[in-house]
């Protein structure tokens, strides 16, 4: 049985024209019950978080202000949307969501949220659609409680974790890998642990040769007892926000790559599903729905 993390509150409910394809939350869902994923699955639902646990990533005034739903219009303009109280609940809840995967992960093996993966989020605001840093939160949140020693994230999602760089750079026991498209968003890049910048229009062979090596090049200098997964699918071919050419069949080899890894060796594994853009929602959640297949595969 797979572990599964979702709440309804993680559809915020934008309109259909939005640029962020919000209602991509409750069409995953629905795509996993239709294929049957949700039968052989085991479905929880987080709690609002401690504030506390936030600040270990975020500043207290920034906090504050979500909790409120009272964020400064300059931050909100950088993030994309208002926050409005769904959008806070949203992004608390999620957040949440991606703790309670990890703790799951740590338990089973392997746990997946159903959303997650707001890496743009940086210490003192948020940015790029993303209004707190689950994974980072979650991954000194393990570490503060003592639960791991040492995290790594991948990150491969279309766009560099700049928020994730930016608030664990000075955090030796986490190792941040960002594979990337070079030309997308953001402008100004943050230093990972390794980042791998990519071609426009890289395609299913170059990319899986790229991760290969460069998961290869992690072994050789950083032995993680955890991992976080970014499985982003604005890598696709047809992805509004993205720049490179992966197919739904590349997206699949590179989650069964990066998961097939980690569970050979025994390192636990949290999914997160990060980004994917498409006004098509049912092709967007069959894409995300990849990331639970394959886990399934090593729950």
């Amino acid at each position: 049985m797979l572990n599964i993390v979702h709440h309804p509150a993680y559809d915020a409910e934008f309109s259909v024209d939005h640029r962020f394809p919000m209602g991509k939350y409750s069409a995953l869902m629905r795509e996993l019950q239709s294929n049957g994923l949700l039968d052989q699955s085991i479905v929880h639902r987080p709690i609002m978080p401690d504030p506390s646990v936030l600040g270990y990533a975020h500043d207290r005034g920034y906090i504050s202000s979500v909790f409120a739903a009272s964020v400064n219009p300059a931050i909100e303009k950088l993030i994309g949307f208002p926050v409005n109280r769904k959008v806070a609940d949203r992004a608390l809840l999620a957040t949440s969501g991606t703790i309670l995967a990890a703790k799951l992960a740590l338990q089973y093996g392997i746990a997946c949220n159903t959303a997650g993966g707001s890496h743009h989020a940086k210490r003192f605001h948020g940015a790029g659609f993303c209004t707190l840093n689950d994974v980072a939160v979650a991954a000194l949140a393990l570490l503060n409680d003592g639960l791991v020693d040492r995290v790594l994230i991948v990150d491969l999602d279309v766009h560099q974790g700049d928020g994730t760089a930016e608030i664990l750079a000075h955090i030796p026991q986490v190792f941040t890998l960002s594979v990337h498209s070079e030309k997308n968003y953001p402008t100004v890049k943050e230093r990972s642990s390794l980042d791998v910048p990519l071609s426009d229009d890289t395609d299913d062979n170059d990319y899986l040769r790229i991760l290969g090596a460069t998961l290869d090049q992690i072994e050789m200098q950083f032995t993680p007892d955890f991992v976080f997964y970014n499985a982003g699918v604005d890598v696709h071919i047809h992805d509004r926000l993205g720049r490179l050419a992966l197919t739904e069949e590349g997206i699949t080899a590179r989650d069964h790559a990066v998961i097939s890894r980690f569970a050979q060796q025994n390192t636990p594994i949290c999914g997160v599903i990060g980004g994917g853009y498409s006004k098509d929602l049912d092709a967007l959640s069959k894409r995300h729905a990849l990331l639970f297949h394959a886990a399934l595969l090593y729950a």
